[in-house]
């Protein structure tokens, strides 16, 4: 009886380490579902993780395309609980290389969060648009700012 206990809390922390790397996973979500969008988004990564007011945070998005970008503008807006609190639109070549080769690139945006920033969820939602003003791609991905910085975080400030 022993030995089944010893394996079963084997699977079970061997189940917990395969998972924990996929609890800070970010669902990405298209704008529209019956879109077929020019930038394909593979992924997010929001660093650092948990996000913490004061702090600068950069949202990395991992893209590809299979024709080529000269340019066009990156508009990000922010939601906190379905209210629209921050937005801005800016250069796509300012938050990457330009002319983007057919292929994968990476967007990246720092910002820092004032530390009057509520705790709470927020919804980012971005568009980027070519030169012509046609939209490439549209995402949408929640994320959550918490009430306190993290141990390390608090010592470093």
């Amino acid at each position: 009886m022993a030995g089944v206990r010893s394996k079963m809390f084997i699977v079970l922390l061997c189940s917990i380490f395969l998972v924990a790397p996929f609890a800070d996973a970010i669902d990405v979500k298209y704008c529209k579902k019956s879109n077929n969008y020019d930038v394909k988004v593979s992924g997010v990564e929001i660093t650092p993780s948990p996000i913490t007011r004061g702090v600068d945070t950069t949202f990395a998005i991992s893209a590809s395309t299979d024709t080529p970008i000269s340019g066009g503008n990156l508009e990000i807006s922010v939601s906190y609980y379905f209210l629209s609190v921050y937005s801005e639109t800016s250069d796509i070549c300012t938050k990457t290389s330009c002319p983007i080769d057919a292929g994968d690139f990476e967007i990246s945006h720092t910002q820092s969060l004032p530390s009057v920033t509520p705790p709470g969820s927020y919804t980012l939602t971005m568009k980027m648009k070519d030169a012509n003003n046609k939209e490439l791609t549209c995402i949408t991905f929640d994320f959550s700012i918490g009430w306190y910085a993290s141990e390390a975080q608090v010592a470093s400030i």
